[in-house]
């Protein structure tokens, strides 16, 4: 079964701290999708909040719950989706301040590298112009038979490890075969530049710890 996320971005009230402050000082902003719209984005998952981590990554936000002074309308949303259904899990939340650290040049351990296959688009047989890239995640093994097919000949049985890096055509097809970078799960491209753009928009009203994603999955 696969897994989603779901969440919002949060703000803090820059007036939170002031003694005649009577409202909640985190409020609900912005929800998740359609800023982000993808489907069991595993990697992604992984490596910011430790969900599916099946290489056993070192997450940057993983299993912190809802924040305690989490909006009502965030916690009466994730209590209505927990008592809807009972797949519903891992809350946690992270803060633009932690994300606009992480360096995503970082190659993590335990993954080869990455596969893009840039193709051109086609329409009834011919091409119109345009691309369309696929990525494949690939770690001790390359994962799947079409894959190996579609890079090519010069794959021939040799492993990911095996295989130098680099640039290389088989027909229309232009294979990249690099290194993996923390920008490849969540830079541009994936979807979540886009998440990222906005709350760096926000921090500049209400600062990189006065806003945070929060999230849970399915």
């Amino acid at each position: 079964m696969g897994t989603d996320v779901y969440g919002c971005i949060e703000i803090r009230d820059p007036n939170a701290d002031e003694d005649w402050f009577e409202w909640e000082p985190w409020q609900r902003c912005m929800d998740l999708c359609p800023l982000y719209g993808g489907f069991g984005d595993y990697p992604a998952f992984a490596l910011l909040f430790g969900v599916r981590n099946d290489l056993g990554w070192e997450p940057l936000a993983a299993r912190r719950g809802l924040p305690g002074d989490v909006s009502a309308a965030v916690r009466a949303e994730f209590e209505e989706a927990r008592r809807l259904d009972a797949t519903v899990h891992g809350p946690t939340w992270v803060s633009w301040a932690e994300l606009a650290r992480a360096d995503l040049a970082a190659s993590p351990a335990a993954l080869r590298g990455v596969v893009l296959l840039r193709e051109p688009t086609s329409e009834g047989g011919h091409v119109r112009g345009g691309y369309v890239q696929r990525r494949f995640w690939v770690g001790e093994r390359w994962g799947s038979a079409e894959l190996v097919r579609r890079m090519g000949p010069g794959v021939g049985g040799r492993s990911p490890a095996e295989l130098p890096f680099g640039e290389w055509s088989v027909g229309a097809t232009r294979v990249t075969y690099r290194p993996f970078t923390l920008g490849d799960a969540v830079g541009p491209g994936t979807g979540w530049e886009h998440v990222f753009a906005v709350m760096a928009a926000l921090a500049g009203r209400f600062g990189d710890d006065g806003v945070r994603l929060v999230v849970y999955f399915d």
